[in-house]
């Protein structure tokens, strides 16, 4: 499982696991948990980097209408996990 470091200005760097990755309407989204072995908290992220940014820039997806229809699509993927 692929672990990716998030670090945000002035604070401690996070770790996460990407579970899943997805392209919805050209935006991808991955689904991530911050932990490898047991049940984690999982969360959806957004990619909001301009397209030639070095970096990635990704934002935790709380729209109910956008986050329903991306989990729909990460649960169909990923049969065993249900997102709650």
């Amino acid at each position: 499982m692929e672990k990716i470091i998030f670090r945000a200005e002035g604070e401690t760097p996070v770790e996460f696991y990407v579970l899943e990755q997805t392209r919805i309407g050209g935006v991808d989204y991955i689904l991530v948990t911050d932990t490898e072995d047991e049940d984690g908290e999982a969360l959806i992220l957004k990619d909001m980097s301009q397209q030639g940014e070095e970096e990635a820039l990704y934002e935790i997806v709380t729209d109910d209408e956008e986050l329903d229809a991306v989990s729909a699509v990460f649960e169909n993927m990923l049969e065993d996990i249900e997102l709650s």
